[in-house]
């Protein structure tokens, strides 16, 4: 299918004022519910985690209990890469307090100074669940594997929260430095196991890779997320693998040259990203997520799958050269 340079441009249009405000009010939400349980925020304000982001953030505490929350912002409106279809604030609830660590050999918790928590994860999902029934009074709330989705209406937004540790990653640190860690997240889902993710790593390294594409790399991940959606409606069968986080880490992946070399004509520089996706099959193996720490694909099926999704989208995807 012919898109011209008007169409590329609509799509790749990053996230409106109005959206600013719901990633706010998703997290005003999420605070006002956790006061019920005697957190405060002290009368801080909602910051921002980092510039160019949407990616809010607000520290709570509990005083009689000493423990800290971090409410995030992360995922795709955090980045400014979501398109209209994708209508849920997905917003971390950290708890700080407690935390889960990784160590070189040889180091142990000792070696920090640290203790055993006391503070599951279950009971910190529990927590939250409770918090947010209570304050919507038992409706809109509902619990799944991993996050607890609250149902928008005319005064509250599409929200996913997600409870989950602080991650500390004290790999690299070789001074026993409790302040020198890769900081991440995880998740420990209520059918078992844990889940580690790095959403700040992914907004910082989002924005490198924004300012060394000259902007081009998330108007190209806005515009491949509505291209899945376009070829669906034109009859392609798009696997369930193919999530929008997966997305926009196989274009992260892509060499700035291919987002540069033509600087003004968008048309042509989402060309070349699928055209450098389709030509570099034999290093998926490598590839990492946005975060540039794990590797996007854990198993061949869903490598696979992404593969399959590239040479469908270099069938589908033409530009109209008369425009």
């Amino acid at each position: 299918m012919k898109y011209t340079e008007k169409q590329l441009y609509k799509m790749a249009s990053p996230i409106s004022q109005s959206e600013e405000e719901k990633c706010k009010n998703a997290i005003r939400m999420i605070r006002d519910a956790m006061k019920n349980l005697n957190y405060t925020d002290d009368g801080k304000e909602i910051r921002s985690y980092m510039n160019d982001t949407y990616s809010y953030a607000l520290d709570l505490r509990q005083p009689y209990s000493g423990r800290k929350l971090t409410l995030l912002v992360q995922g795709s409106y955090a980045n400014k890469t979501n398109i209209p279809t994708e209508s849920d604030v997905d917003v971390a609830v950290i708890l700080e307090s407690s935390f889960v660590t990784k160590y070189r050999s040889g180091v142990s918790d000792s070696s920090y100074g640290f203790s055993e928590g006391t503070f599951s994860a279950s009971e910190l999902k529990d927590e939250v669940e409770n918090a947010l029934k209570q304050h919507f009074n038992y409706k809109g709330v509902e619990r799944h594997d991993k996050c607890i989705k609250v149902a928008g209406n005319t005064y509250r937004v599409d929200a996913d929260v997600v409870p989950a540790y602080r991650y500390r990653d004290y790999s690299n640190d070789y001074k026993n430095d409790s302040d020198n860690y890769v900081g991440g997240i995880e998740i420990r889902p209520d059918s078992g196991g844990s889940v580690i993710n790095y959403p700040e790593q992914h907004i910082k390294m989002g924005i490198l890779k924004n300012k060394s594409t000259n902007y081009s790399f998330k108007k190209c991940v806005r515009i491949i997320k509505n291209m899945r959606e376009e070829m669906k409606d034109h009859g392609y069968s798009i696997s369930p693998k193919i999530s929008s986080f997966g997305l926009e880490s196989l274009l992260w992946n892509v060499e700035e040259s291919a987002y540069t070399r033509y600087s003004s004509i968008l048309r042509y520089t989402f060309d070349e990203v699928i055209k450098f996706l389709k030509d570099d099959f034999e290093n998926y193996h490598g590839y990492t997520e946005a975060n540039g720490i794990k590797l996007l694909f854990s198993d061949t099926t869903t490598l696979n799958a992404y593969q399959k999704f590239i040479e469908d989208l270099n069938n589908f995807y033409e530009y109209d050269i008369k425009e």
